[in-house]
């Protein structure tokens, strides 16, 4: 199942979507809703970031391939930190370069949304607290993170959290395609299978540090191939299974 969030005619709303259509739902997808009759095509809507986070907590160096480049060591547990949820754009929305940096990087991410309220999780209590999956580019000024020696400022800007488009449901996350393209030349290619801890380890470890809410988004960290866009630039993030996110530097 694929959830989306849309706008139509100033309206906001979730739907279902099946092919390109999309059922409109009545209710809350964290909570209880009803399937209506409205029916909308894709193409008559505009799709929107598919849930209002109260926080995004993202994962630094969770591929093999993505340490080496940085030239880190593998952590032996999960290296964590936050982006404000006033970074969220959803699909199709622009990235705005901010005028303090000189390069702006992209990060493929796989995005996994929180169903409803966890604490102190075991990992084989994990999967009940997901509601679905989705794409995520954990836009970073790199040189900034850099200069600073800390992360907050280079991951934390206006723009810098799309994702989307949908929230899927019931598929294997430890085991998909992503890639990243950038004005269509694949610039990143790996599975999820290369993630060194697991979503469920992931999930695991962030609860017993945090309460998670309905609508938080998990960042599960990216593979190697990272690099600058510019102005002007086209960025897709693709997996395999979910879809592809599309937006553009400004």
């Amino acid at each position: 199942m694929k959830y989306v969030r849309f706008m139509k005619d100033t309206i906001i709303s979730y739907g279902i979507l099946e092919e390109e259509k999309i059922q409109v739902i009545k209710g809350d997808i964290f909570n209880e809703f009803e399937i209506t009759n409205e029916v909308y095509h894709l193409s008559e809507v505009k799709l929107l970031h598919p849930c209002t986070p109260s926080k995004i907590v993202c994962v630094g160096l969770n591929y093999r391939d993505h340490a080496e480049e940085m030239k880190d060591k593998l952590p032996t547990e999960p290296i964590i930190f936050i982006k404000p949820s006033t970074a969220v754009i959803g699909p199709l929305d622009n990235i705005i370069y901010p005028s303090m940096s000189r390069q702006v990087d992209y990060e493929a991410e796989l995005g996994v949304i929180i169903k409803n309220k966890a604490r102190n999780l075991e990992i084989e209590e994990v999967n009940k607290h997901i509601l679905g999956y989705t794409c995520f580019n954990d836009v970073t000024a790199r040189d900034l993170q850099k200069k600073d020696g800390q992360w907050t400022r280079a991951k934390s800007f206006d723009t810098f959290a799309p994702f989307g488009p949908f929230i899927t449901t019931d598929i294997n996350a430890n085991n998909l395609d992503i890639q990243l393209l950038l004005n269509g030349e694949i610039k990143q290619n790996s599975n999820t299978n290369c993630m060194i801890f697991s979503v469920e380890e992931l999930i695991s470890f962030i609860s017993k540090i945090m309460t998670l809410l309905p609508g938080d988004v998990i960042a599960t960290g990216t593979p190697s191939g990272v690099g600058q866009m510019k102005i002007g630039d086209k960025v897709e993030v693709k997996i395999e299974r979910i879809g592809t996110l599309i937006n553009y530097i400004m």
